[in-house]
């Protein structure tokens, strides 16, 4: 359904002036401030995040299918679609959203049993060393899904001119 809209209405979040990478790591601001904001906020970023997963699989699917001659653009469009869908799955949402929790929760865990400071001090701090993981952690996880799928997966299919 959103990729019919996306399709239909030629919908663009570049053409708002929004860049739509940003909503790709909705889920792991989400899970750095998991401690300070409703169960429900945590629950919507991972919303955001699933919605970009969607949207860029779509999209690409949809610029595959453009460029690929009649014969073969529906099953090339599907792969490169598809592929895109379980890689971003795994490189934007699932593996980053697991890795800031565990390092927020990591850290919660050693300086309440290291440091005698409130709580709520504890807490931030948390949040603060899983911000800053961010930038880290996106290079090494994104060659690590890249390097799985091109050893299982991706060895059942070829996708190229994507």
């Amino acid at each position: 359904m959103v990729c019919l809209l996306w399709v239909l209405t030629g919908f663009s979040w570049s053409s708002l002036g929004f860049d739509s990478h940003v909503s790709g790591y909705a889920n792991e601001f989400g899970e750095a401030f998991r401690s300070h904001v409703p169960l429900s906020i945590v629950k919507l970023s991972y919303g955001i995040s699933s919605a970009y997963v969607l949207a860029d699989a779509c999209n690409t699917g949809l610029r595959v299918y453009k460029k690929t001659p009649p014969a073969e653009a529906i099953r090339r469009s599907g792969m490169a679609g598809c592929d895109v869908l379980v890689w971003q799955a795994f490189a934007s949402v699932i593996i980053p959203g697991i890795t800031i929790n565990r390092i927020v929760a990591g850290s919660t865990f050693v300086l309440q049993k290291s440091i005698k400071i409130p709580i709520n001090k504890i807490k931030w701090i948390s949040t603060i060393a899983g911000l800053l993981s961010i930038p880290i952690i996106i290079k090494p996880i994104d060659h690590f899904v890249d390097l799985t799928m091109d050893n299982s997966i991706r060895k059942f299919y070829k996708i190229s001119d994507n």
